[in-house]
């Protein structure tokens, strides 16, 4: 395709002035990254400026192209460029990385150009996946973009997202790698060997394009390339330099996140002055979206479960079939899976909504990062694997928190009580990595009816939740229409008599009951909590129950003993002087039969009789 002079020397400036802008601003704030935002002045001045469809005015237009800035440490040019676009006054760019400013080092959401937190490398590329299929869900014609560094191509994720993106044939999705050839500490591990980058990503079934990156020319047909490209995505390999433009930067180790003292950045800025050239031409501006987004009403709640009392469940059945409850009444909610659907039973969802499931694949990293652009789209985005496979996406997760997304977490075989798979499969970390999320809600139901709302609760949420569902099947305790709340506890067992409170949550409280059972043969009254909602937790019904009970709490959990139930107990009511005793996963499980481990890592019924005899003032009478 031909293309003008006027555009291209047009083109030549904005670029250009974006590294005189990443300057200034870096030097302003005394830190960052000037050098790694001027390799990519060019790809981002062809991106903003002719290739992408978008409203300058109205950045959060869900028609408008998506962009994804994964190497998040080049922000100053992500700044610059909306300040070129008149969107950001320039001297704001001045106000980089202050306490009282918006530009933050690494970009955040709340910029409205930016819809997921960008930094961590490895991720964008993921999200801006998610972004793509979300066109597909909602039939919108919008393109998705990801800028990514080339260090970055050592993380896993990225190829995890490759493989996925090919196999669901994501054709309106285009990365571009900046390859400028150094890292943070030393050259990257390619170089500019640019033949290898091209081949490597080909070889995940991508159009792999290898362009000059300060070429704009190059890059302007590449973008129509992969315009152009169907039934595959495209990526863009653009050879750069870092610290393009500028002399005694350019090219050069040990420079990377340094920003320029005052008088490097006007010798810098003088010698970038004089490569602007003469055009009568006007900058050129995006053309607006075409497309129009799909309007979704608000989140329609569920009706009541239809489950037999006493009858045996297992929670993750019920979380299944609650989902795909609310996928039938609920057009804006989609489902990811690890390809284990059919233990974490979304394939209730994926039956009824074929459409807006999404089958990820062994690579969990891409699922959730994949999920976070869903959600960043507005969408109500569950995804589900085993609790302990959630590990290998932690980083992914804390963004999603530090972005407020509307991300659903499901975990599936928790704890020892999975039974004979062993410790490899067995989630016992997982109600402290998601307690310790930014503003997350985790939730624990114990039987059907609870698992039944814990997904409505989660769904109708704004936030992340986790939700964590075990394999073996539980009585129904709770009656079909039973009201739940986040941050509220039930009290399932109690007397005026009572001599201390036990506090459990899934397999635990099922064990807790048995517990009470017992020790009511025995004359030993104790109250029964189901904690339901481990954070937030219900504070009050906990210190009105320990006041009642001798002032002691036990906390029985099928989880290690840091992070988990007891912690979040004694978080709530230690500061009041409640003596709280736990009772929790101590060593390293074996495999075993369900009710053998739990016996022999002390969180059955036993265990719980046990610890009451020893704590409860009466339990010598």
């Amino acid at each position: 395709m031909p293309y003008s002079q006027d555009l291209l020397d047009s083109l030549h400036n904005v670029a250009t002035q974006l590294r005189i802008d990443s300057i200034r601003a870096t030097t302003a704030a005394g830190s960052g990254h000037p050098t790694s935002s001027m390799s990519a002045a060019e790809i981002m001045a062809c991106l903003f400026f002719a290739v992408m469809n978008f409203d300058p005015q109205d950045p959060a237009n869900p028609a408008n192209d998506k962009f994804v800035l994964s190497k998040g440490h080049a922000a100053p040019v992500l700044y610059s460029t909306w300040a070129e676009l008149g969107y950001i006054n320039r001297e704001h760019l001045l106000t980089l990385r202050r306490i009282d400013s918006d530009l933050e080092g690494h970009p955040t959401p709340v910029l409205k150009f930016v819809s997921v937190p960008t930094g961590s490398l490895g991720q964008g590329i993921c999200v801006a996946l998610g972004l793509a299929l979300d066109a597909r869900v909602d039939g919108s014609n919008f393109r998705s973009y990801a800028l990514l560094g080339d260090g970055e191509n050592a993380e896993g994720s990225v190829w995890e997202a490759a493989e996925v993106a090919f196999h669901h044939k994501i054709d309106n999705l285009c990365a571009i790698v900046d390859v400028n050839r150094l890292g943070q500490s030393q050259p990257t591990m390619l170089e500019h060997h640019m033949e290898i980058y091209q081949q490597r990503w080909s070889s995940f079934g991508w159009n792999a394009l290898a362009v000059d990156g300060h070429n704009v020319r190059e890059l302007l047909e590449a973008f129509e390339n992969a315009k152009r490209t169907k039934g595959k995505p495209t990526v863009i390999l653009a050879r750069t330099l870092k610290g393009k433009g500028v002399s005694f930067i350019e090219d050069k180790n040990g420079w990377h996140g340094k920003a320029l003292k005052k008088d490097e950045a006007e010798k810098a800025i003088a010698e970038l002055e004089k490569q602007f050239v003469k055009t009568n031409a006007p900058k050129p501006m995006p053309s607006k979206p075409s497309g129009k987004a799909k309007q979704y009403g608000p989140y329609k709640h569920i009706s009541t479960p239809q489950y037999e009392f006493g009858k045996e469940v297992a929670t993750r059945e019920a979380v299944g079939h609650s989902l795909a409850e609310i996928g039938k009444t609920n057009e804006n909610v989609v489902c990811t899976d690890g390809d284990v659907e059919n233990s974490t039973h979304t394939e209730f969802f994926q039956k009824v909504a074929p459409n807006r499931f999404f089958e990820m694949y062994i690579a969990e990293q891409n699922m959730v990062g994949a999920t976070m652009g869903f959600a960043a789209t507005g969408k109500i985005a569950f995804t589900s694997t085993f609790a302990c496979f959630f590990t290998r996406a932690a980083d992914f997760i804390r963004l999603a928190g530090l972005a407020h997304l509307n991300v659903k977490f499901i975990g599936t075989h928790v704890g020892v009580s999975i039974g004979e798979d062993g410790s490899s499969q067995m989630g016992l970390e997982d109600l402290s990595l998601f307690r310790a999320m930014a503003e997350s809600i985790v939730l624990y139901p114990s039987d059907a009816v609870s698992a039944w709302y814990a997904v409505d609760l989660a769904a109708s949420h704004h936030g992340i939740a986790y939700i964590r569902a075990g394999r073996p099947k539980q009585p129904v305790i709770y009656r079909n229409d039973e009201k739940f709340e986040i941050g509220r506890a039930k009290v399932l067992r109690q007397s005026n008599e009572d001599v201390v409170t036990v506090v459990g949550g899934g397999i635990t409280l099922t064990e807790a009951l048995k517990a009470y059972d017992e020790l009511k043969r025995q004359g030993i009254p104790i109250r029964v909590i189901d904690l339901f909602s481990i954070r937030p937790v219900d504070t009050a019904t906990l210190l009105k129950a320990a006041a009642a009970t001798n002032n002691t709490i036990i906390t029985v959990e099928d989880h290690y003993v840091a992070g988990g139930i007891g912690d979040a107990v004694a978080e709530a009511v230690g500061p009041e002087g409640v003596r709280v005793c736990r009772l929790a996963v101590r060593e390293v499980p074996h495999s075993g039969k369900p009710e053998e481990l739990l016996a022999k890592y002390k969180i059955d019924a036993q265990a719980i009789i046990e610890l009451v005899h020893a704590v409860a003032p009466v339990a010598a009478h």
